[in-house]
């Protein structure tokens, strides 16, 4: 994991492979952002004229390398988009310091050290550029077989992520400055832990594995942890969970992460699903929809890392975090189209597509969660196509049984960077779920598959019990380019949107 320091020391005296500086799109050329006026002295006021004759706008996620000013210890100066000069007060905003100091880290990539000069106002910009270059600087070269393995010669090789960020202006001795920092080392450890499971392959990453995963971390962090392997889930009669897995030589698995605090006023529940591979089962997936299937245990991922972060945060709320945990295959011991499943609830499901098992394993872990009578549960899933289509491969959705709470969740996720919209429950949509054989089907009319997914989990949630469900199908794992601090390949989405709701909740502002 890349190191963060915070360090007052001036930009030129530092020893480090490069000084990061940020720049603007301004409306006659690039502008010089705030933090960066020891370097653009050091080029003589001249910076944004050098850059602009390199190519340079400002525009973000833009970067542009020149070499250091003379008498600079460091030397190369990268200088990073940062978009639009803020019209209002001047400001750049959270997430643009996010994005910026991401594009930079990630440009950075077989460096040791960078110093970042961007624009640090206030305790909640040093978190937003701690948290964008930690969550740049991210890679996953586990499985590159040919990747030499001293860090010396991957660094040279350009394949190392940065090793450590220096945040100039930001004060040690400051408390607020240095609880963001330390909030930000949090947060994008465990969301890039996240990352690492989503884009570990299957053959590795099984539901027992993963479950073993969750074990070590919840030793290491307080946290309590109960497994229920397939002889538990038998006898507890989990039969959403079972189904799924039964066509699975690797037999599913539900975990609870229990996270207490004596300060707690709250209590919330995250279930993820966790379908370590999805071939769609029986419902066979088309040629070309299987290749990233590894992904499916995006939520469960989300949820298990947003525990531990919250456990490391010393969060003053009570969180029960569930992993739903199964390999959906076909084989002849798995589940048909036409069977029927007896839920943990007591429901009973006629499965007409076997490709619509995440809801069967939601609605288990939803069930039990119930059980417990927290004051909120978010679900979290990589549940509809028809989520994608709907809102594209950036965006998550969010319905509720709630309005108010589905705004709270939509406004969390807004403010920790994750583009997400609320989305309705229509009750007409319940209908197409009937079923002739079952108290109701797993799939329902076609049009609406996301409104329908939601309407279907909906039905397992308590009487009374405060609701919303994440689909983050699109956003979970990045098929394209990176962007941002964002990488190809697994994102950890929605993890920033859960820590966030955990804090409002212990500071006692969620609903």
């Amino acid at each position: 994991m890349t190191a963060l320091t915070l360090s007052t020391a001036a930009a030129s005296g530092l020893r480090a492979d490069a000084i990061v500086v940020g720049v603007a799109k301004g409306a006659k050329g690039p502008v010089v952002a705030p933090g960066a006026e020891a370097v653009d002295k050091a080029y003589d006021g001249k910076l944004a004229g050098v850059l602009e004759t390199l190519g340079a706008s400002g525009a973000e996620g833009e970067v542009t390398k020149l070499p250091a000013p003379s008498g600079f210890k460091a030397p190369l100066v990268v200088a990073v988009g940062l978009g639009a000069v803020p019209e209002k007060d001047g400001s750049f905003g959270a997430e643009e310091l996010r994005r910026a100091a991401g594009a930079a880290a990630r440009a950075l990539s077989g460096s040791k050290k960078a110093a970042f000069t961007l624009p640090l106002a206030d305790a909640a910009a040093v978190g937003a550029v701690a948290e964008g270059a930690l969550l740049g600087a991210y890679s996953f070269d586990v499985y590159k077989g040919n990747a030499p393995s001293d860090k010396a010669a991957k660094a040279k090789n350009g394949k190392a992520p940065l090793a450590e960020v220096a945040l100039l202006g930001a004060k040690s001795r400051d408390r607020a400055h240095k609880a963001a920092a330390d909030r930000a080392v949090a947060v994008a450890e465990e969301l890039n832990r996240a990352r690492d499971l989503i884009n570990m392959p299957p053959n590795d990453l099984d539901p027992e594995a993963f479950a073993a995963v969750a074990q070590a971390a919840a030793k290491e962090h307080g946290i309590k942890v109960t497994v229920l392997d397939e002889k538990a889930l038998a006898k507890g009669g989990y039969g959403g969970i079972l189904g799924v897995g039964a066509g699975s030589a690797a037999t599913p698995r539900l975990v609870q992460l229990s996270y207490t605090s004596s300060k707690a006023k709250k209590h919330l529940a995250f279930v993820g699903k966790g379908i370590t591979y999805d071939s769609g089962g029986i419902s066979l997936k088309p040629a070309g929809h299987n290749e990233t299937m590894k992904c499916d245990m995006s939520g469960a991922a989300a949820v298990f890392a947003a525990v531990v972060a919250a456990a490391r945060l010393g969060l003053e709320v009570n969180i029960t975090g569930w992993l739903a945990l199964a390999e959906n295959m076909p084989s002849g011991s798995a589940t048909r189209p036409g069977d029927v499943l007896r839920m943990y609830s007591g429901k009973t499901v006629e499965v007409l597509n076997t490709d619509a098992e995440g809801r069967l394993v939601l609605a288990d872990a939803l069930a039990k969660a119930s059980e417990d009578k927290p004051d909120a549960i978010v679900d979290v899933a990589t549940l509809t196509g028809a989520m994608m289509l709907a809102l594209g491969n950036r965006t998550f959705g969010i319905m509720a049984n709630d309005d108010t709470f589905r705004s709270a969740v939509h406004e969390a996720a807004e403010e920790s960077g994750e583009p997400a919209w609320p989305m309705p429950l229509p009750s007409h949509l319940r209908k197409g779920m009937d079923s002739p054989t079952a108290d109701i089907a797993n799939m329902g009319e076609r049009y609406g598959g996301g409104l329908v997914a939601g309407l279907f989990l909906k039905e397992f949630v308590g009487e009374g019990i405060t609701w919303a469900h994440l689909d983050i199908a699109g956003p979970a794992f990045n098929e394209g380019g990176p962007f941002g601090y964002t990488p190809k390949g697994g994102t950890g989405t929605a993890v920033r949107t859960l820590v966030r709701l955990a804090e409002l909740a212990a500071s006692g502002d969620l609903g």
